[in-house]
């Protein structure tokens, strides 16, 4: 019986298991994967994005948000079982996001660690956002 629970318990866990944690780096830009800038406009306009990437805010200029807005936006992109990457700044609030998604409505995330900032340091050239 314990064999039977530890093997449900082990494939319930990996089913669960829809959250990875990646460097961001120039070379991730240009893999086929959805990538969701949740930064603020006025640090899009700041730094530029990645190139073909998808502008939707999380947290405002005071750390305000309202979930049903970005879930609403979140699904003309992505579909629920369809793997996306969240990009910030340097990688913090995506964290958060990232684990909100994954954990509690089932969403296949990756976190973009470092953020737009790590890959601007590597080199990574965004474009400007309109």
């Amino acid at each position: 019986m314990k064999k039977i629970l530890f093997g449900f318990l082990l494939t319930f866990t990996t089913l669960m298991a829809e959250l990875q944690h990646v460097w961001a780096t120039p070379a991730f830009a240009q893999k086929n994967i959805k990538i969701i800038d949740i930064r603020t406009p006025f640090e899009w306009k700041e730094t530029g994005i990645v190139k073909g990437s998808y502008t939707i805010m999380f947290f405002d200029e005071q750390g305000n948000f309202y979930v049903p807005d970005f879930l609403k936006e979140i699904d003309k992109i992505v579909k629920k079982d369809e793997q996306f990457a969240l990009i910030c700044r340097v990688g913090s609030r995506t964290g958060m996001v990232a684990e909100f998604l994954s954990n509690k409505l089932g969403y296949k995330v990756i976190n973009l660690k470092g953020g737009i900032m790590k890959m601007i340091h590597e080199g990574y050239k965004t474009v400007p956002y309109k």
